[in-house]
């Protein structure tokens, strides 16, 4: 990972949620995450960082579960399908979009991530819904 990729990321994620407010970005000690571009594009976004202490397992829980998973459906399962970066990319891409928006989960009621945080947020902003 470099800065480049996850800005890329960052800003993947700041389009698709509209630009959101008052929003916590975790991550790890990764330099790509302490870089000054980093940092600097957090501030312009008003996120703020929080980056966990070592050894916090309770502050990464779920980011490293989520690793996990994309290590072990992506990157080993399909590893020998790939030419080059642009392959782990695309897979990344196409994983990521899977988990959020089209992966059912049972604690959720069976609907999407996607689709379970548009309903929460149709509840709590009825003026966005047509009369």
């Amino acid at each position: 990972m470099n800065t480049d990729m996850v800005l890329d990321a960052l800003e993947q994620a700041l389009h698709d949620r509209g630009m959101p407010k008052h929003v916590i970005h975790h991550s790890d000690r990764g330099v790509q995450y302490l870089s000054i571009r980093y940092t600097n594009r957090l501030e312009a976004a008003n996120l703020r960082a929080s980056v966990g202490t070592t050894g916090d397992s309770y502050d990464n829980a779920l980011a490293e579960t989520v690793n996990g998973l994309y290590k072990t459906e992506v990157i080993e399962y399909l590893k020998a399908d790939w030419q080059g970066l642009a392959d782990v990319q695309l897979a990344t891409l196409n994983w990521v979009d899977w988990f959020n928006k089209k992966r059912v989960h049972s604690a959720l009621g069976y609907v999407s991530p996607f689709e379970f945080e548009a309903m929460y947020y149709d509840k709590i902003n009825p003026l966005g819904q047509v009369a």
